[in-house]
């Protein structure tokens, strides 16, 4: 478990791929089960652990996810997660097409299918649907994928995978959305990689950043965004 950020109230971690944030029909374990068993080891607690979930991340998709580790830290999280504006989300994305635009705004309206676990997208308001709004731009490209820097500006069932559906851009590994293959670890190139908040308690502005899992397409991007080098001849 790669820790990025823990004080008193809260705990910050880098979420792995295919790792399973909550309790499903499954009953496997999850990632609150191992964060109390750390805390637990690490503070050498007897008794129960309290973790609380404010925020989730979809099992393939990697990066941060912010614990509370007191009940007082984990209302006032919840406050800020379903208060528009009050979080700032930026996730990267490996998709298979160049984006039509180096930087855009998408806005669609996405209803979701419980059936099938998967939403869908409508250029204009139907019954059931809710208002979904991003941000994207352009950051580097291989010779294959593309990287896209995502600000999330509404949280909605997997917003975007399904928004980049919509310009044909597939992230890799996500059949789901119509990507041709898996990937080998059941991941796929979605990742959190920044959360921007006032702290619940502090009252002091928190900046968590995690690097994308070990992965070829993974490094050489990275690589590119590091040395600000927007190549789009690089094989993988």
């Amino acid at each position: 478990m790669e820790v990025l950020y823990e004080d008193n109230h809260i705990i910050a971690i880098n979420k792995a791929c295919g790792e399973l944030v909550q309790s499903d029909i499954t009953n496997e374990r999850t990632l609150v089960d191992d964060m109390k068993e750390y805390l637990k080891k690490k503070y050498n607690k007897p008794g129960n652990v309290f973790v609380g979930l404010p925020h989730r991340l979809d099992r393939p998709t990697s990066g941060v996810m912010v614990l509370a580790k007191t009940g007082k830290a984990l209302e006032r999280l919840n406050k800020l997660f379903k208060e528009r504006g009050q979080i700032k989300k930026t996730y990267w994305a490996v998709v298979n097409k160049r984006p039509p635009k180096f930087a855009d705004t998408l806005e669609h309206y996405l209803k979701k299918n419980t059936t099938k676990n998967k939403s869908f997208a409508y250029p204009k308001p139907i019954p059931g649907a809710k208002l979904a709004k991003l941000n994207y731009r352009h950051v580097a490209s291989l010779q294959r994928y593309h990287l896209l820097e995502v600000e999330l500006l509404t949280g909605r069932h997997h917003q975007i995978r399904v928004q980049l559906g919509t310009l044909n851009m597939r992230i890799k590994g996500d059949l789901k959305y119509g990507f041709p293959r898996s990937n080998k670890n059941k991941g796929i190139h979605l990742h959190a990689r920044k959360l921007e908040f006032i702290h619940p308690v502090k009252k002091t502005q928190v900046t968590i950043v995690a690097d994308p899992p070990d992965d070829p397409v993974w490094n050489e991007l990275l690589k590119l965004f590091r040395e600000n080098k927007f190549s789009p001849v690089i094989p993988v």
